[in-house]
């Protein structure tokens, strides 16, 4: 009947979780590339700008440069690999012409975006958990607020899990991946206060700051750990969920046109 109530269908709540755990199990079993590199890389990090700036810059706002350098590193090891995993999931799929087999299933644009976004979000937060316990080892590491790192580690995680989703989809080969990685993904977080505070900055400079968002994810995860900030709190958590919000629109959008997935 033509005015017979139809109810809205809900998520495909198994497909989702099969997405997802193939998108875990996908960076777990490459674990001494996709966990214990950025370990490594990040400790070299560390070691480098302890040895480099540590005499001239030995605190900021009161904190040992390593203690508030940490934090900063362990959410970069937490962005760059949530953006490698959703970007190079999608890319090498649709390289190999295996896309189709994960839009085939009966997932909703939402469905698709759910389960890349939560995969690439946990290989974020796992490699950001064992790089936390890498680096403690070598720098003390104390909890101000346990809520602010949970929420600023988990919603960064989503935002570059989205951004790397944007990527894979847009990107045609491997070269406009590099792209992107170098010119937008590279720049944003050496420019975020990672290595700073922006009370060094010059007044344009701390501008500019403020218009990066990748800023107050460290602002907000690195207030979690040394209890300082350079930002309001309330607008770092307003920004990350708004941006993500939004992000999620975009994917949802891409996932739903069939945008350089569908031939």
């Amino acid at each position: 009947m033509s005015g017979e109530f139809k109810p809205i269908p809900m998520s495909n709540a198994l497909a989702v979780w099969t997405l997802y755990m193939r998108e875990v199990r996908r960076f777990l079993k490459v674990y001494t590339q996709t966990l214990m590199a950025p370990v490594v890389t990040t400790l070299l990090f560390l070691a480098v700008f302890t040895l480099a700036l540590g005499r001239s810059v030995e605190s900021i706002h009161g904190i040992p440069f390593s203690q508030f350098l940490a934090p900063g590193l362990m959410m970069m090891a937490i962005a760059q690999n949530a953006f490698a995993n959703t970007s190079s999931s999608i890319l090498i799929a649709k390289v190999q012409g295996n896309i189709v087999d994960t839009l085939m299933p009966p997932l909703s644009p939402h469905d698709l975006t759910l389960g890349f976004a939560l995969g690439g979000a946990t290989r974020g937060v796992f490699c950001g958990a064992v790089v936390a316990v890498a680096m403690a080892f070598f720098v003390p590491v104390e909890i101000h607020s346990l809520g602010f790192i949970l929420y600023h580690g988990f919603m960064a995680a989503m935002m570059l899990s989205l951004l790397g989703m944007i990527g894979g989809i847009w990107s045609e080969k491997f070269d406009h991946m590099a792209a992107m990685t170098n010119f937008v993904i590279t720049p944003l977080s050496f420019l975020s206060g990672t290595f700073y505070s922006i009370e060094r900055l010059p007044e344009a400079g701390k501008l500019l700051a403020h218009f990066n968002p990748f800023f107050y994810m460290i602002d907000g995860f690195r207030y979690g750990f040394i209890g300082q900030s350079d930002a309001p709190l309330l607008t770092g958590v307003l920004v990350m969920a708004g941006i993500n919000a939004g992000l999620w629109l975009v994917c949802y959008k891409l996932f739903k046109s069939g945008y350089r997935l569908k031939a």
